[in-house]
This record gives C-alpha cells, sequence and structure tokens, in this order.
C-alpha cells in the first residue's frame, strides 16, 4: 500500500474563544506566528476564525471574514503561500471564495462539503478538500453522540460525501473522521485504533487531536498540560495511516516524527 509523507498542519485561530488560547493571533502578531510555523517544520497552516469547540456557536460570514481579511492580505502581500500551503477551517461559501483567491489552496470544512455552494466554490478554483466527520453541530454534538458502528457509519458518510464531491469536480480530497466531533472517548479511540481501515478509499487520512478533551479523560489535564497525550494519539495515527497531523505544537511535533521515522527508516 503507498504511504505518504507525513505532513504537519499547523493551527492558526483568529477567534477569542479558541479553547486554546496559545493558538489565537491578533493581526499584528499573525505573520510572526506564521513565520516561526515555517521555521518550525509546518507544511500546511489551517487558519479560522470561528470556534468548533462543544457547545460553540457560529457568527454570520461577513464577521468571519472581518475576523481574517487583514491576516489573509498579509499571506498575499508577502507570498507565503509560496513557502507553505495554506488551509481555510471554513464552511462559508463566502469566506471561502475570498481566500482562495488569495493564495489559499485547501478547505478544511467540519460539515464534510454539506454545503452545495462550498463544492461550487472549490471547484471553481480547484482546491484541496478536507471531508470531515461531525455529527450534528458543535452546539450540540456532545450530546450523548450514538452510533450503530461508528467505523461503518463513518465509512458510509465518506462514501457519500466523496461520491457528491466528485459530482462537483473535486478529485483532491483528504479524510478526517473528526475526533471530538460528535464522538465520546470509545468512539475516538475505536477510531484511531481503526484508522487504517480508511485507507480503502485510496486518499490521505488528517488526523487533529491537538490537546482535545479525550487525554483529560484519560489522565486528567489541562488544556495547557496535554502535548504529551497529544503526540501520542498522533504518532499512533501515523502508524495506522495518517498523513496530515493537524496540531497546535508545530515544532514539538516536528521534532517526534523525524524520530519516529528514523526509526521506521533503519
Amino acid at each position: 500500500m503507498k504511504t505518504n509523507k507525513t505532513k504537519i498542519m499547523g493551527v492558526l485561530n483568529a477567534n477569542e474563544d479558541s479553547f486554546y488560547k496559545s493558538s489565537r493571533f491578533d493581526n499584528k502578531e499573525a505573520s510572526v506566528k506564521i513565520e516561526r510555523m515555517i521555521k518550525n517544520g509546518a507544511n500546511i497552516i489551517d487558519i479560522g476564525a470561528v470556534s468548533s469547540k462543544p457547545g460553540s456557536v457560529g457568527i454570520d460570514e461577513k464577521s468571519e471574514l472581518k475576523r481574517l481579511k487583514n491576516i489573509v492580505d498579509t499571506i498575499y502581500k508577502e507570498k507565503y503561500y509560496e513557502k507553505v500551503d495554506f488551509s481555510i477551517d471554513s464552511y462559508s461559501p463566502f469566506v471561502i471564495d475570498y481566500v482562495l483567491n488569495k493564495g489559499f489552496k485547501i478547505v478544511n470544512d467540519i460539515t464534510g462539503l454539506k454545503n452545495d455552494e462550498v463544492c461550487k466554490v472549490c471547484a471553481k478554483y480547484d482546491a484541496k478538500v478536507v471531508i470531515m466527520h461531525m455529527q450534528n453541530k458543535p452546539a450540540n454534538m456532545q450530546e450523548k453522540p450514538l452510533y450503530k458502528d461508528v467505523v461503518i457509519d463513518i465509512d458510509e458518510f465518506f462514501k457519500k460525501q466523496i461520491n457528491k464531491a466528485n459530482s462537483f469536480g473535486l478529485k483532491d480530497i483528504v479524510l478526517d473522521v473528526g475526533i471530538g466531533f460528535g464522538k465520546n472517548l470509545e468512539h475516538n479511540l475505536m477510531l484511531l485504533k481503526k484508522l487504517e481501515y480508511f485507507k480503502h478509499f485510496g486518499f490521505e487520512l488528517l488526523i487533529g487531536a491537538s490537546r482535545k478533551s479525550m487525554i483529560d479523560m484519560i489522565s486528567t489535564s489541562s488544556v495547557e498540560n496535554r502535548l504529551a497525550g497529544t503526540l501520542a494519539i498522533h504518532l499512533e495515527a501515523i502508524n495506522n495511516g495518517a498523513s496530515i497531523i493537524r496540531c497546535h505544537d508545530v515544532y514539538e511535533h516536528n521534532q517526534a516524527i523525524k524520530v519516529q521515522e528514523a526509526i521506521r527508516n533503519i
């Protein structure tokens, strides 16, 4: 089976209610954070302006773009997109259209291409799309999530959404099982253990469990003290087929992945 080189997707949040405060930025410090991430080994930088933590509520798309506009314009002006790929964490066609016209190449859609208009905009720019699974919405996704079989149910979801993406001419696809998005601890652990199953679609798999509450459920810890747990999850995910790791701590992930690869390749 083909294996893809592991890529690190660094996270930057342009919203004040992100669950991990160190991933937030204002426009004055954004360039510094981007340059640091590039230096530390990021292959992709994922920028969002709407919190998707459990219980969060969305904002209107004009407000979302207002939070993003200055940094997106700076990325374009400084040609950072020539050094690293930029991803937009959004499901707003209005926002997505703006950033894809400013050097962004990837659309990270937590709704898994639910909106036809998102599909149309992505097709217009021939963008790479991340199809993520989420049960319900961020506001209520952790209210007793239920599956017949979490692996089979998400497999069916991927099959349906890949067919939808293809119908709009979208072929460059990444799949994300959505750790913590409408899943309890057992669901998350099962998806990580069985991750390689989803390789049958032939697309890259993305995992983003950075500092999430599942770590606290296993080993009591604050958000600030979950780096070790994050690395454990992500290295295991790579062993099980993931090739894109979405994380807050780029330097530490780059080091850990290099060590992992050195052991593999001896």
